[in-house]
């Protein structure tokens, strides 16, 4: 990683642009600090939530959003074309450390909640090895009983895999449910993803999870807009709307919810992944921002397991189908699914909506596979839909 961001910060030099080296530091750090430096843009080097293998480049604008799809294929354009134009022997950038980033990440942390709601609280944190220990920094400053696991940075990541999920978090859900833990806190390796554990030890469900922000958020702006993949759980929508909101659909992605989420009506952005944008904050995805707003919800709300209670849920499951040629596959199944039913969504896949429930087909952006998610009022009515959906692909595959 370190050859990494040596490469990046000599290549933006040699262009002639100086470079801010802020150290080990969580992504939402660096995404808050570049607006405080009144810098371009920012650059995190990282494989987030992925192996080791996977780091590469993240790319940010000073409003804390990533770089869109545009930008990034005008940057792929450049360097395919060697497009780039070094500076003059005498005109190169210079390269300074600044320190400051993750000390300004928790003092913005503590001023976004009540401390009084939070003070008192026991939380567990689950660095996961990684760099969000800014979290476990603000829940002790917030006066909150705190506990780690994972604390200690390694790229290994011995303690478990970097991405957060049910199946990676069995030590926290043991630390929560044994102990008087108000609940549990788990990051990804990067920290911009935060996934949670109630006081009983279990795993909250993350489409159950986006709708208790969203609905709090919607709530204390009185109305709003809440902007969502189109792969989320019809869970979040009737908890916004129950709440006087309104959801807007985005393509996968948080850089595409983040979009969504910069309009002047948004006051929340989630998707299922544990990407969670408050954009009055920052339109980057802030993993500490989210413990910190949970707990905040646990403090005056009551405990989680009944806050995770009160949102009504469907059955739900999530597929992945191993293919080929994903893009012939996707068009087959399109030209088929398009001809067979009338309510069609393809701003990202096909999302087709019935009088049951409904079922998206998407390829995956960054492997050979199709992901089927399908969701219904009742498990058998799920259970047909989803059936129908991996149906198509695989017919669509031989």
């Amino acid at each position: 990683m370190r050859f990494l961001a040596d490469a990046v910060a000599a290549g933006v030099a040699e262009c002639g642009a100086d470079v801010i080296d802020l150290g080990q530091v969580a992504t939402p750090t660096l995404a808050r600090h570049i607006a405080r430096l009144d810098a371009d843009a920012g650059v995190v080097i990282t494989a987030s939530h992925n192996p080791a293998p996977d780091n590469g480049l993240k790319l940010w604008t000073p409003s804390g959003q990533a770089f869109d799809t545009d930008q990034r294929d005008r940057i792929t354009e450049i360097i395919d074309h060697r497009d780039y134009v070094f500076a003059d022997w005498d005109a190169s950038g210079d390269r300074q450390r600044d320190s400051t980033a993750t000390a300004a990440h928790e003092t913005a942390l503590v001023e976004a909640v009540e401390s009084d709601i939070v003070e008192g609280l026991e939380v567990v944190v689950d660095i996961g090895n990684g760099v969000g220990g800014v979290t476990a920094d603000a829940f002790s400053e917030l006066d909150a009983d705190v506990t780690t696991l994972n604390a200690q940075p390694d790229g290994s990541f011995p303690g478990r895999p970097s991405e957060p999920t049910a199946e990676t978090l069995t030590a926290l859900c043991a630390q929560v449910g044994g102990t008087d833990a108000d609940l549990g806190i788990a990051h990804d390796g990067d920290a911009d993803r935060m996934l949670a554990v109630d006081e009983t030890g279990t795993f909250v469900p993350k489409d159950v999870l986006l709708a208790l922000f969203a609905r709090y958020a919607v709530q204390e702006a009185d109305g709003g807009q809440v902007a969502v993949p189109v792969d989320t759980s019809r869970c979040v929508e009737d908890a916004v709307t129950e709440a006087g909101g309104e959801v807007v659909r985005t393509k996968v992605g948080d850089v595409f919810v983040a979009a969504a989420a910069a309009e002047p009506a948004a006051v929340f952005g989630g998707e299922p992944s544990g990407a969670w944008i408050w954009p009055a904050e920052t339109l980057c995805p802030d993993g500490p921002l989210a413990a910190c707003k949970l707990a905040t919800l646990v403090g005056s709300r009551g405990p989680l397991s009944e806050l995770v209670g009160s949102v009504d849920t469907y059955p739900l499951s999530r597929d992945n189908i191993a293919v080929e040629d994903k893009a012939a596959v996707m068009e087959q199944v399109a030209a088929d699914v398009q001809s067979d039913f009338e309510r069609v969504d393809t701003i990202d896949g096909i999302r087709v909506d019935t009088d049951d429930g409904w079922f998206l087909i998407r390829a995956s952006g960054t492997q050979p596979l199709v992901r089927v998610t399908s969701e219904a009022r009742t498990e058998a009515a799920a259970e047909q839909l989803r059936k129908t959906a991996v149906d198509r692909v695989t017919a669509a595959r031989e």
